[in-house]
């Protein structure tokens, strides 16, 4: 009951966070990585005794030609160089060049990452509509007193929430860290909305239950209260099974390799931001969209008695 009282400060944060994160996007944009642009992506190994500095990599390039690469450390003895794309020559005079064990290459033509920046965003959108059809579609035996699709809509707002904090940070992250969105990050984002729906879904339907159960006995009792013990009772084994979820990510954030760490990362920072959405923003929210559907009555009734 106390997070559904308060909600108007859980709006507040969530507002700022989100003011703040499309700031971020607006002002810095995405640095997207050669998934989408295109460009070839090449990790080197050294060993000890052959370890090259970071700047004697970047000088190296810089010499052959190769413009806008970026030199990034990766382990104790390596790096992880993106360049534009190369051709075969460019790679065979790059691979000469920085010596080492080639660890990985990848290379993808612009044209073939702008379909990939296309299908991205065609995947999410698809995701967003089936999730908040599904959630219509379950919920439609629920008229009274918010319409079935009202839960659709809520947990859409409540997604939008998770998807838009990460974007902030990636672009906050990538100004000063460069970390880029590349597909795994958008793999992240999927993986986001799914849990993050699935915790929403359980307190609604928890919420669903309890007004079953008092049409059945033929109590009512004000929907604030309703949704407000449906949050209470869910709370713990949201809060539990969010934390183990964190526990292992940032297990493997420390310990895992250097190219799925902020891929990693994004999934922490949406785990977080959709477990505070399920908890503080969604439930309240069908508060709020009830109370408003409910004030003009209340209106209509004082003045009909103002007129007898």
């Amino acid at each position: 009951m106390f997070i559904v009282k308060h909600r108007a400060v859980w709006y507040s944060i969530s507002g700022v966070l989100i003011v703040a994160s499309l700031a971020a996007v607006l002002v810095w944009g995405l640095k997207f990585g050669i998934d989408f642009t295109g460009g070839s992506l090449m990790e080197v190994q050294y060993s000890v005794a052959d370890m090259r500095s970071h700047d004697s990599v970047a000088q190296s390039l810089e010499e052959l030609g190769v413009r806008g690469a970026s030199v990034r450390p990766t382990g104790e003895t390596g790096y992880l160089i993106r360049t534009p794309f190369l051709t075969p020559d460019e790679y065979s005079a790059v691979r000469s060049t920085l010596g080492g064990t080639e660890v990985r290459y990848d290379a993808i033509g612009p044209t073939i990452g702008d379909e990939l920046q296309t299908r991205a965003v065609y995947a999410v959108l698809l995701v967003l509509v089936m999730i908040t059809l599904f959630i219509a579609f379950v919920f439609r035996h629920v008229s009274k007193p918010v319409s079935s699709w009202k839960y659709g809509v809520v947990a859409l707002l409540a997604l939008a929430h998770d998807v838009i904090i990460p974007l902030g940070a990636f672009a906050l992250m990538g100004q000063y860290w460069g970390a880029e969105v590349d597909t795994l990050f958008v793999t992240a984002i999927l993986v986001i909305l799914g849990f993050s729906v699935h915790d929403t879904i359980v307190v609604f339907d928890r919420t669903r239950e309890k007004l079953k159960r008092l049409t059945e006995e033929g109590r009512e009792e004000p929907f604030e209260h309703t949704v407000g013990a449906a949050v209470t009772e869910t709370l713990a084994r949201s809060i539990n099974t969010s934390l183990t979820t964190v526990l292992a990510l940032v297990a493997l954030y420390i310990w895992g390799p250097a190219v799925t760490q902020y891929f990693v990362l994004a999934l922490i920072i949406g785990v977080v931001a959709g477990t505070y959405s399920s908890i503080f923003i969604g439930s309240p929210l069908l508060v709020t969209l009830q109370k408003m559907q409910k004030e003009p009555v209340v209106e209509d009734a004082k003045h009909h008695k103002k007129k007898k």
